[in-house]
């Protein structure tokens, strides 16, 4: 693995320094979703009161969802937006978009004082979030695989989920702290408020930290940047790939929103375990993300993409029901911890792996708007509607271990993806190279 050198994208100081700028935003992005999910419980009652807790919560995981739907909007949109202007300048537009949403929701009375308006601007404010993460992931990723050094593709592209894990960590200790100094009553009220303020009070530091963020050499060296106009063309005429993207990105979304944001749910309303054996199972999950991800990326560098993908892809799909049978036939903070840290070296590893192959498949000129496309209709089929779908396979087949199934098809889709893109590649770790599927 090459250690990053110096200025390389331009006036940055170092690699590392660039990788923080770029990350940032996914870091807030994040922190967002997160509490999200973790409060979904709060949300609902403060937003979305309905008739039952089980009403209340898909009403609410339906907005959490809605969220994912504007997903594939913002991919095309400020996708082709920064395959035009540049990665910085995108990037920044995207930053100021997100921060807009998350202020809204952060401030929103509740239902109770301004009625069906409440969750109405809740709503919009998931739609910005959602339009604005579109792009953003896709924006990192090729912003990281553009500055990597030769050979270590993978590693340099795995801080773009490696910055998401910091975020997991940080929003489930303050949740943690919440619980351990508040009542139960007084976070239900106004409590589950004070991560969303944090998350607003960071951004004016997230917007000095991608001013300076430099662009990249390779996009600088382009003579070409394409139109809007393009970018759909483009996108037409490589349906395949987009939808093969799709598909590879299903494993790595799902398993993601199921070990992060359905978990404290997960814990708390089905398993019956406390608030906080939800929170520190959460935070060590962020941990050890944390840990697989640079490790699968660093492996798919030096043995190629397809052998990791193929083989944790095959693992996951033979062992997440059992796994996740023997947590719910005798719940405890053991061994949810157990299976979550299982699931947990599924996603990073297999992810590590996953972004670079889907940077390295995209072609050139519209990378960003490929990569964005792909992850965002990945994200907004399996990922963001994991938690309502988890929700209601439970409620409908009275299983409580009925997640796995959506996890095992996902991860179905994961493989037969892999296996269709690269079909004549040998397992190559450059099969890519050139922007187009092999075979």
């Amino acid at each position: 693995m090459t250690v990053p050198s110096p200025d390389v994208t331009g006036k940055s100081s170092s690699k590392w320094g660039a990788i923080l700028r770029v990350t940032s935003g996914n870091f807030l992005e994040q922190f967002d979703f997160f509490l999200f999910g973790f409060y979904a419980t709060q949300i609902a009652k403060t937003f979305f009161p309905a008739g039952s807790q089980f009403a209340s919560l898909m009403l609410t995981f339906a907005v959490f969802g809605a969220g994912f739907l504007m997903r594939p909007v913002g991919a095309v949109v400020l996708g082709s937006y920064i395959d035009k202007v540049g990665r910085r300048k995108g990037l920044i537009v995207t930053l100021s978009i997100m921060a807009s949403g998350t202020i809204l929701i952060a401030c929103m009375p509740g239902y109770a004082t301004i009625g069906l308006i409440a969750p109405l601007l809740v709503l919009i404010g998931r739609l910005l979030q959602g339009f604005s993460a579109g792009a953003e992931l896709g924006g990192v990723s090729v912003y990281l695989s553009e500055m990597a050094t030769p050979g270590n593709k993978g590693f340099y592209t795995s801080w773009q989920s490696a910055s998401q894990q910091v975020a997991i960590v940080v929003a489930a200790a303050l949740g943690y702290g919440l619980n351990a100094f508040m009542s139960a009553s007084a976070i239900a009220d106004w409590g589950w408020r004070i991560p969303f303020f944090i998350g607003c009070a960071i951004v004016p530091f997230i917007f000095f930290l991608r001013q300076s963020l430099q662009e990249t050499a390779e996009f600088n060296a382009r003579t070409h940047h394409p139109s809007t106009r393009e970018v759909f063309r483009s996108m037409i005429h490589n349906w395949r790939t987009v939808v093969a993207g799709t598909l590879l990105v299903a494993m790595t979304t799902t398993t993601f929103y199921l070990i992060t944001v359905y978990t404290p749910t997960f814990g708390r309303t089905v398993l019956k375990l406390s608030t906080a054996d939800s929170l520190i199972v959460t935070f060590c999950v962020g941990i050890s993300n944390f840990i697989w991800l640079p490790i699968g990326g660093a492996l798919s560098d030096r043995i190629g993409r397809r052998p990791i993908l193929i083989g944790i892809t095959l693992l996951a799909i033979f062992t997440a029901y059992p796994t996740l049978s023997w947590l719910v036939s005798a719940p405890s903070f053991g061994r949810m911890l157990i299976v979550l840290l299982w699931y947990s070296f599924f996603f990073g590893v297999y992810n590590g792996a996953m972004v670079a192959a889907l940077t390295e498949v995209m072609p050139v000129n519209v990378r960003v708007a490929g990569f964005s496309l792909a992850f965002s209709l990945a994200t907004a089929i399996f990922g963001g509607s994991t938690p309502a779908v988890s929700t209601f396979l439970i409620q409908i087949t009275g299983d409580k271990a009925a997640p796995a199934y959506w996890m095992s098809f996902a991860a179905v889709c994961g493989l037969l993806a892999t296996l269709m893109l690269y079909r004549g590649a040998k397992g190559s770790r450059h099969a890519f190279k050139d922007g187009r599927v092999p075979g």
